[in-house]
Formats: C-alpha cells, structure tokens, sequence
C-alpha cells in the first residue's frame, strides 16, 4: 500500500486533480509539459461584465492582465503536464461579483483540444466542464530531436451551454453570461519531451 502511494504521488503532483481527464485521454500516459494557455475576452465582454459588477481575477501561478486601451482582459496561465489531448495549467481565475462577493472559481484549467472542452476544478474537488471551444482556426506542429511543441490559435471559447450560463447568473446574481456568445478567443502552446 505504501508503495502504490508513493508510485501515485509525482502523478498526483504533476496533474493536480486528473479525474477531470477526458476519456479519450484517460487511457494516455500524463507526461511533464510547459507552455503556456491564454483566453482574451472579445470585445464587448469586459464593458458589460464591469457593468454588472463582475470581475476577473487570477489565482497564482496564473494572471488575469487588463488591457485599458481594448477594453479586455487576459488570462495567462501555465502548462505544467498533458495527457493526450487534455492539457492541465496551473493556477486559474475566479469570476467574482464585486457587490455581493460571490465567486466562482476555476482551478488548474484543463484544455481537452479534441473533446473540445475547458474543464476547471471546483474548490469541492470536482471537475466542471464550464466552456466549450467551437472552433479552432490553426494548429501547428514544432519537432525537435527532444520536444515536439504543438500550438493552437485562434480557440473560439463560449460558455458550455445554456444550463451553464443560467447556473453562472445564478451563482454570481447577475443575468450577463450567455452561451449565444463568444467569451473569449484562445490560444494554447504546449512542449513535451519526445
């Protein structure tokens, strides 16, 4: 027993909470990765989330990085290993409702590029699906003797479907998330050894 736990921590250390691995990848070995995930929210949504109340701040190791000039906001977070297609970060960024102090928090995004999701760990240490990615515009891929990098840009990121946005109003008292919209566009670089 002693043993089998101490075989599952470095998986346990590298993957912070790999239940929320799709099963498509589940069957793949998690590996160490760098790199980095990004989301920038389309024009529009940080003027009426700021309307609303509604913030958007990173948890560390993650940043959320506000642009004035666009009306914007970044999320920059680091890739820390990959299991097939799902790509975990580290950190996340929480939505919060400055009047009230309602939050919801995403923790250790993973980004499943086929099962097209954005999963995060809830503070309860479930996994929720809370976006979806609709469309990729390119993806390219970068081989070395040592590393094969695989970059992904333009990632079209809504929120997963109407129960989600209903659940986020809910949480958050507020009625601005929709799914009829594009939250975000996305880009993920990910590195892993050959």
């Amino acid at each position: 027993m002693r043993g089998f736990a101490l075989r599952a921590l470095p998986i346990a250390l590298l993957g912070i909470g790999l239940s929320w691995v799709t099963a498509t990848s589940a069957a793949a070995d998690t590996v160490p990765a760098t790199g980095t995930f990004q989301m920038t929210t389309s024009p529009g949504i940080l003027p009426t989330w700021t309307r609303a109340d509604i913030a958007l701040i990173g948890i560390a190791p993650g940043a959320v990085i506000t642009s004035p000039a666009d009306q914007s906001a970044r999320i920059d977070l680091p890739l820390v290993a990959k299991t097939g297609t799902a790509n975990a970060s580290a950190g996340g960024f929480r939505l919060v409702n400055t009047s009230t102090g309602e939050a919801v928090r995403c923790l250790v995004p993973t980004v499943d590029t086929r099962a097209r999701l954005i999963e995060c760990l809830t503070p309860s240490g479930y996994s929720l699906a809370l976006f979806e990615i609709s469309g990729i515009d390119e993806r390219t891929k970068i081989s070395t003797n040592t590393t094969r990098t695989t970059i992904f840009e333009g990632l079209d990121i809504r929120l997963l479907n109407s129960a989600m946005a209903d659940r986020l109003n809910k949480e958050l008292d507020t009625s601005v998330f929709s799914d009829s919209v594009q939250i975000a566009e996305g880009s993920l670089v990910v590195t892993r050894a050959r």
